[in-house]
């Protein structure tokens, strides 16, 4: 289960995405949902497993339906973020805007997605087994298993 908390302050002042490298993600005809995104790699210890990113949704966008494969710190940074969970009896939706900070084990498998202006999230991950996600299809099947250099190459 994911902890979840409001920051006191808010997130982070005058911190310029801009000038950063960003790796851009779309979806495909092989997906019937919205996939465009961002990721740009802030540090990365593939030996330590361990790897941290800023992700940033197009407005009303998702990243591709995925499990976490590592213990997840996540602080949203601009906007406002969805994410949809499935369990057995029911669909969760929570909705995450700036300066929200949760902590997820390893294992969680969810849709991700920005509100109508968009969004950029930080992500700190411990990855044991040097994989940092399973990109899944609607049935829970893995479509692609990503390691740490993977990720970090933006070859997923």
């Amino acid at each position: 289960m994911s902890t979840v908390s409001k920051l006191a302050a808010p997130a982070v002042s005058g911190f310029d995405t801009k000038e950063m490298t960003w790796n851009h993600l779309e979806g495909g005809d092989d997906f019937d949902y919205h996939i465009d995104y961002w990721i740009a790699i802030l540090g990365c210890r593939p030996d330590e497993g361990r790897i941290e990113f800023l992700g940033k949704w197009e407005p009303n966008a998702y990243c591709h339906y995925h499990r976490h494969l590592g213990e997840t710190t996540t602080i949203v940074l601009e906007g406002e973020h969805h994410l949809i969970e499935e369990a057995e009896t029911q669909k969760i939706h929570k909705t995450r805007t700036r300066g929200h900070y949760s902590k997820s084990p390893y294992g969680e498998a969810h849709m991700e997605r920005a509100g109508e202006s968009g969004s950029v999230l930080f992500f700190s991950m411990q990855c044991p087994d040097k994989y940092v996600f399973d990109i899944l299809d609607r049935d829970d099947n893995v479509l692609n298993k990503v390691t740490i250099e993977d990720f970090a190459a933006g070859n997923y």
